[in-house]
């Protein structure tokens, strides 16, 4: 098996990656979303380069897209021996910006569905955002994460009190 043999994304969150994103002149969401994920070698250089720590490595993430000035979103693989789809999904940003922004992919779904992206569902602070519904992807969370319905205030909320020490995990891991 390569490095890259499961790189694909499951299919909900292929379906979500498909509608597209409009930054809209600053004023949309901000995420461009990578066909797949990256490959091992890619998402350790990456990890090491962003912690500037050459010990760690990537394997407890799968990076699926990015925002303009270079930030990644990932799933975190956090959830030993469970599946993909119910693993949190985080950012970690460009200037160091860090955030679990949905506890599974069901929720992530209904954020994106809400007008988030994990840039702005990270930085809550960076703007007054308020939800923006987007029809398309409400359509993709109705189908693949009927259950999960929920705000993005509430995903947001939900996944940075299940995961309150990512920040500092990380964090403990640069140099």
């Amino acid at each position: 098996m390569t490095a890259c043999a499961d790189r694909q994304f499951p299919s909900a969150l292929a379906a979500a990656l498909a509608v597209g994103f409009d930054y809209a002149d600053g004023d949309g969401v901000d995420f461009e979303p990578f066909e797949a994920f990256l490959c091992a070698e890619e998402t350790t250089d990456w990890f090491r380069a962003w912690t500037g720590n050459g010990e760690v490595d990537g394997d407890h993430f799968r990076v699926f897209g990015q925002d303009g000035s270079g930030g990644y979103a990932a799933v975190w693989l956090v959830r030993p021996g469970r599946p993909l789809v119910e693993q949190p999904v985080v950012f970690l940003g460009s200037e160091g910006e860090t955030g679990v922004v949905a506890r599974d992919l069901g929720a992530f779904l209904w954020l994106l569905a809400d007008g988030f992206g994990p840039w702005e569902a990270a930085t809550p602070y960076a703007s007054d955002r308020g939800p923006r519904p987007h029809r398309e992807l409400t359509a993709v969370a109705e189908r693949w994460a009927p259950n999960h319905r929920a705000p993005a205030a509430a995903v947001i909320e939900q996944a940075a009190s299940e995961f309150p020490d990512f920040d500092d995990l990380i964090m403990g891991l640069c140099r």
